[in-house]
């Protein structure tokens, strides 16, 4: 099947939107999407870009996509942050995610980073092999800490 890889663009964003929402279904999150076609829109095409975007398409439909933004790392200095590679289930194993993650890893290196970083859930074994199989380093000494919208809000509320 012929694919092409290219830059995302903005009239790209619902298709992006819903390989997002194919994620977290898949990652038995389906109601953790919060943001909105118009969310991408802005900060991915904005004044304040926030993200960049690779997206794989067959005929004039988005089968992938990778989504990576700017990170610093006091450790080893700039870096990217691949925040999700993701091919809609029926194109899995045809060379995509490896077509998507080359990009990435080019995108990188153009900019000189010195790590590309992400994270994937440990039950996920075909992902970690598909990325040690690439040469990536699964660090299962680490946990993944977050605080959402409720809990900063709930920090400030107690500074307060």
């Amino acid at each position: 099947m012929e694919y092409v890889i290219r830059d995302a663009k903005k009239e790209d964003m619902g298709q992006v939107l819903a390989l997002v929402q194919e994620l977290a279904d898949f990652e038995k999150e389906p109601d953790a999407v919060e943001i909105s076609k118009e969310d991408l829109e802005k900060d991915g095409f904005g004044a304040d870009k926030q993200f960049h975007c690779f997206v794989a398409e067959v005929g004039n439909e988005i089968v992938g996509i990778a989504l990576v933004y700017p990170r610093y790392s006091t450790w080893k200095g700039p870096a990217i942050h691949l925040e999700d590679l993701i091919v809609a289930e029926r194109m899995r194993g045809s060379g995509l995610g490896t077509a998507l993650l080359d990009e990435v890893i080019k995108y990188g290196h153009g900019l000189g980073v010195r790590r590309i970083c992400w994270e994937v859930l440990d039950w996920n074994e075909p992902a970690i092999e598909f990325y040690e199989k690439k040469g990536a380093k699964v660090l299962r000494d680490w946990d993944v800490v977050q605080m959402d919208e409720q809990g900063i809000k709930n920090y400030i509320d107690s500074l307060n």
